[in-house]
């Protein structure tokens, strides 16, 4: 069995697809910061400008957390917790309580407090962030029994929502 024996051109080629694929890879990152986000379940999200003037509701809906400085507006679908996680721990490591006002969600940070309307009825709920979830595709926000019992989400299911993360 002969062996080859690479010369300086398999290590020039070797560098070119190298640096060509790093190439690609930067205009790849760049261009998905400007896409639509891939799940359909989130029709709008946005980060409003510290300060902001602006309500991402009206007032007839809820009011915005006076100490905010930035949130996030996002509407989806939002369902609850079973029964059966109660006592269980949570991603913070909290243990989770059925009768909290509690939410998990994909990305936002631990202790971040959400306002969810239930766009079906107006009700609305603040809610703190303890775990991460929804595993469900097609779901923005899992929240508390108690929470869901708040906004008359309990015993539907699902309902579309919109929420709003304040700092």
């Amino acid at each position: 069995m002969k062996i080859k024996q690479f010369t300086p051109k398999y290590y020039l080629s070797a560098l070119f697809i190298f640096f060509s694929c790093a190439a690609l890879n930067i205009g790849t990152l760049q261009a998905a910061e400007t896409t639509e986000p891939s799940d359909p379940a989130i029709s709008k999200m946005e980060w409003l400008p510290e300060n902001s003037s602006a309500s991402p509701v009206s007032s007839t809906t809820s009011k915005t957390i006076a100490s905010a400085e930035r949130y996030l507006v996002a509407e989806g679908k939002a369902s609850y917790y079973a029964k059966e996680f109660h006592g269980k721990k949570t991603a913070s490591g909290e243990s989770f309580n059925l009768s909290h006002l509690t939410a998990a969600h994909r990305t936002l940070p631990f202790g971040t407090s959400v306002r969810v309307i239930n766009l079906e009825n107006g009700k609305n709920v603040v809610v703190r962030i303890n775990d991460r979830g929804p595993h469900m595709r097609g779901r923005i926000i899992d929240v508390s029994p108690a929470a869901a019992k708040e906004i008359g989400l309990f015993g539907n299911g699902t309902a579309n929502v919109r929420i709003e993360a304040y700092d």
